[in-house]
């Protein structure tokens, strides 16, 4: 990792970060250097000792699930740093009595009163996610289809949950049977096939065109749909319907490429630059 990379910055502070378990991981002493605007990395240092030992008074897991990662160390050398991931650092923000963490804790209690509203109302909850991607450049006939296709992903895990099958690795593996029947590729290789950054939590089906999307619904929907007519009992059963529902939509997607006279499947992803906005980009031509 480079230096770029293991650094991002605010209020015109550095902190440090890493990659680890798929994820980020932040700095917590810089976190609070900026919040607290402590110019003094030991005064930090303490300051996270007093915190963390209130946290743990409280019950709190914050500090449990912070762990100790190596990060340069202003004499270059890495060095053992308590890190927290976006999760648990906006959970220490919440502790810190500053003026700088104020925007944040407004912002939390503000994201906090509307999920609480679209649990009373599920329609917010949509409405909300077709402005995000609207926000973001994405058509609204493309905006009509992802949402379309969320909903039939919920039944189809619903359906999956009904036969017994309720470990996120199971969810994976039958919904990996199902791309490689449709696309000839799982999403593990599909994003391959769309370069996208490994070191991402990029949503494959965000970076789908049109007939992809299409593709993907119609294999899983007939999933859905053999699985509540057979009612598979056991996980290689459920695995082999999976198959066969993608398979249907593979079959589909074969046909459409005859007429078309070129692949469904393509390299291309969406970047969301502002300058990029409504298109889907090759980055093999960029």
């Amino acid at each position: 990792m480079d230096s770029n990379n293991a650094l991002v910055v605010f209020k015109d502070k550095k902190i440090r970060r890493v990659w680890h378990d798929n994820e980020w991981y932040f700095s917590v002493v810089d976190i609070i250097s900026v919040l607290t605007e402590q110019l003094d990395f030991q005064k930090s240092r303490k300051y996270w000792n007093k915190l963390s030992q209130r946290l743990k008074e409280e019950s709190s897991e914050v500090v449990t699930n912070c762990h100790r990662l190596k990060l340069p160390a202003e004499d270059g050398k890495l060095r053992d740093t308590d890190c927290a991931n976006v999760k648990s650092i906006f959970r220490i923000i919440q502790s810190i009595p500053s003026k700088n963490a104020e925007p944040f804790k407004q912002w939390l209690a503000q994201v906090g009163y509307e999920r609480v509203r679209e649990i009373e109302d599920p329609e917010l909850a949509q409405k909300r996610m077709k402005e995000l991607y609207k926000a973001k450049g994405y058509s609204l006939e493309w905006i009509e289809k992802r949402v379309r296709g969320i909903a039939i992903r919920d039944e189809l895990t619903d359906e999956w949950k009904k036969r017994g099958i309720d470990e996120q690795k199971d969810f994976a593996i039958l919904t990996a049977e199902i791309s490689r029947a449709t696309f000839g590729m799982t999403p593990t290789e599909y994003k391959q096939h769309k370069n996208l950054p490994k070191q991402s939590k990029a949503n494959l089906r965000d970076h789908m065109n049109d007939l992809e999307l299409i593709f993907t619904m119609l294999g899983e929907r007939m999933t859905t749909e053999i699985s509540q007519e057979e009612k598979p009992g056991t996980f290689n059963q459920n695995k082999e319907v999976a198959k066969r529902g993608g398979n249907v939509a593979g079959t589909a997607r074969k046909d459409a490429e005859k007429e078309l006279g070129r692949p469904v499947t393509t390299r291309q992803n969406y970047l969301s630059k502002p300058e990029k906005k409504n298109k889907f980009l090759d980055k093999n031509n960029n």
